[in-house]
């Protein structure tokens, strides 16, 4: 192809947390299929420091920025690339991807594709038999017979025609039985011995399978898409067929020793099959409701999160799950086990960061920019401890696309520090704001009201958007996540892509923060968690910024959890308060006139939200959603948890697919996209200027 040219030049390479970004000189070598680097130009002549085959590779722009691109090689290794502009990395990708395509036909013309493949269980007898003890010489493989029939020379392989795919999926339920009869002759062996559950090849082999029939079940999907546009026609412009989730949860082959059972649908319980026929959420009213806070009540939920502890009993299950995974692969798709879960939806996980509203609220009460810089700071700071409960090494629920949380809380008006640091029920000068009109002629309360709503506005990539208000105070923060979870080796790191912003509507201020990362460490002992990255708070209209670094725990010595920052004023870059510390334990804050101010967040009173009944909660609120696989946990059922959470997840990927056939675009319920985020509907600064503008009005 004329296109086929060889191209070089500098690009930056991501290398690994440590190092960061460092530029690299790289040569795309189209005769031999190569994309090479090297330290820098003079260096070329040398041996290439990185070298990557890409015939059936997959190349990938970024959805980060425009700059950004990824090399996946066919051997699982990857290359992160940022180019200088988004032409440059346009120019880098088509030319790959061409290349790419070009020594992967290549290969398939080489080598003609195997015309079936099975897969079958020797016959061994049952499990307590002595014909499934192995001799010491015997190793996993050989006892398993993988035959491989190949295609006579010579002989074309006729192109499937589309009535041909009924035919197909019989043979791909077949397989999908041979495949769970292995499993189930697995976790059949004894659990000492010659050969047992736990063998090592044998949980590789469980987890190949696995991944086998998933990529079978997608190129299945895929066949029909293809068939459902050759009888329309053609398939429409723009329209991208894509990879699915897998079909087979991991969760059904994760308790080992015992054979599992796949129960036909009329076995399964009411509540499992009431989760899975819940109607297609686009069909229900996707028009925003207004929570009452009367009708909220204090929530009486107490549910403790013990730490997991030594995983001895569970390592065969990690062993199983980390036999699928790769260095830095993205674990969105990847169904976690069970037990790690928290009994709480990420959803709710967002609420609990405001579980001290007396120090949101405070605020907008400092007298200075300087002190209302400090006091985020501080609220930002202490706000981690109780929203991720401390160090314990579990996960919250997964939100279904649609899933939404309500909450509030009421912090009486004398708890609330004022701009002098006192407590004090008086209102101040400041606290006179215009109030939407609903709330005019009401008998003012003596407390402050912190309403809260989050809904899951996308599924892949998972973002969520949570929007807190206290109208009082005139303040609200709106803010969008996206979570990125990647595999370490032997720990998990999760990203929080994404911004909040802080209104202080009372001052015309606005506050930028960003959160850190989350880092779930030594998940084959005893895991923890610990939170990293550098963030940053801003205030354009003041100038006043706080940088804090939250460390990570140094590979000798170094203490846990520990945070340092601090605030300055950017025009006079005046550093005016330090703090140190640990965010789940206790931090110091200095000022500039030598005062220090210590905080304990283990003695930190946390006020409890406030949250509606279940019967009042719509079907898709997390509590209610996620109630049977909660429920389970609690009575330490770890098979239902795993039955209810499975439905759930199977239900969500139906309606997903559902959509992509039809072309039916997913309606959110209360936030709206805005460039690269989502804000809330009905924000307070919009519901404040038009009360304003209407009581100008009426002047």
């Amino acid at each position: 192809s004329d296109h086929m040219e060889n191209i070089c030049g500098y690009l930056m390479k991501y290398t690994n947390l440590v190092t960061g970004w460092q530029y690299r000189y790289f040569v795309l070598n189209n005769d031999a299929g190569l994309l090479e680097y090297f330290v820098n130009e003079q260096s070329r002549h040398l041996k290439p420091r990185g070298t990557l085959q890409l015939a059936g590779a997959v190349i990938s722009p970024s959805d980060e920025d425009s700059h950004t691109f990824t090399v996946n090689a066919a051997s699982g290794e990857q290359y992160k690339l940022r180019a200088t502009d988004a032409k440059e990395r346009q120019h880098w990708v088509s030319r790959l991807q061409i290349c790419t395509q070009h020594h992967t036909e290549a290969i398939g013309k080489n080598n003609p594709p195997l015309k079936s493949r099975s897969f079958s269980l020797a016959s061994q007898g049952s499990a307590n038999s002595p014909g499934v003890q192995r001799r010491p010489s015997q190793n996993a493989v050989s006892f398993f017979n993988v035959g491989h029939h190949r295609l006579p020379t010579g002989k074309r392989v006729p192109i499937m025609q589309p009535d041909h795919l009924v035919d197909v999926r019989e043979m791909m339920s077949q397989a999908e039985g041979q495949q769970r009869d292995l499993i189930r002759s697995i976790e059949c062996l004894p659990a000492s011995g010659h050969l047992t559950s736990l063998d090592q090849d044998l949980l590789m082999l469980k987890a190949t399978s696995m991944a086998t029939m998933n990529c079978l079940n997608d190129c299945f999907h895929i066949l029909q898409l293809q068939h459902a546009s050759q009888q329309k026609g053609s398939l429409p412009a723009g329209t991208t067929i894509s990879w699915l989730e897998p079909k087979i949860s991991l969760a059904n082959h994760f308790k080992n020793g015992a054979a599992q059972n796949f129960p036909a649908e009329i076995n399964k319980p009411a509540s499992v099959r009431e989760e899975q026929s819940i109607a297609e959420p686009c069909q229900l009213t996707r028009e925003p409701e207004e929570i009452n806070p009367d009708e909220e009540l204090e929530d009486i939920c107490d549910d403790k999160e013990d730490d997991l502890g030594a995983v001895e009993e569970q390592r065969s299950v990690i062993l199983h799950l980390l036999s699928q995974l790769k260095l830095g692969m993205d674990l969105t798709r990847v169904v976690l086990p069970t037990f790690i879960l928290e009994k709480r939806s990420l959803l709710e996980m967002y609420a609990d960061f405001m579980s001290h509203p007396d120090l949101f609220i405070a605020i907008a009460n400092g007298g200075s920019p300087e002190e209302r810089m400090i006091r985020f700071v501080e609220y930002y700071l202490t706000s981690f401890h109780e929203g991720r409960k401390g160090a314990i090494a579990k996960k919250p629920y997964n939100p279904i696309i649609g899933e939404t949380f309500h909450c509030s809380w009421r912090m009486p008006k004398s708890n609330v520090a004022t701009d002098a640091g006192t407590n004090s029920s008086a209102q101040s000068p400041s606290e006179q704001v215009t109030l939407p009109k609903d709330l005019e002629g009401q008998a003012e309360p003596d407390y402050y009201t912190v309403k809260f709503v989050a809904e899951q506005v996308s599924h892949h990539p998972p973002v969520s958007g949570f929007y807190a208000e206290c109208v009082e105070r005139n303040m609200c923060v709106n803010a969008h996540v996206w979570t990125k979870s990647k595999f370490l080796g032997m720990s998990i790191g999760v990203t929080m892509v994404g911004e909040g912003v802080l209104h202080l509507l009372e001052h015309g201020e606005e506050y930028t923060f960003s959160l850190p990362c989350a880092y779930a460490r030594s998940i084959l002992t005893v895991p923890w968690v610990e939170l990293g990255g550098k963030v940053n708070i801003n205030c354009a209209k003041t100038g006043y910024s706080a940088s804090i670094n939250f460390h990570t725990k140094p590979f000798y010595g170094g203490k846990l959890h520990r945070v340092t920052g601090e605030v300055k004023q950017n025009m006079t870059n005046t550093v005016v308060c330090r703090v140190q510390g640990e965010w789940n334990s206790v931090l110091e804050f200095t000022y500039s006139n030598g005062e220090t101010k210590y905080v304990d967040l283990t003695k930190l009173s946390v006020t409890r939200k406030r949250v509606r009944p279940l019967e009042k909660q719509g079907p898709f609120e997390s509590r209610r959603l996620w109630q049977h696989v909660t429920e389970s946990l609690r009575d330490g059922d770890i098979d239902k948890a795993t039955e209810h959470k499975r439905a759930l997840e199977e239900r969500q990927r139906n309606e997903e697919r559902l959509r992509a056939e039809t072309e039916t675009p997913w309606c959110t319920k209360y936030f709206l996209k805005d460039g690269d985020g989502w804000v809330y509907h009905k924000p307070l600064w919009k519901t404040v200027s038009a009360a304003q503008t209407q009581q100008t009005d009426s002047n």
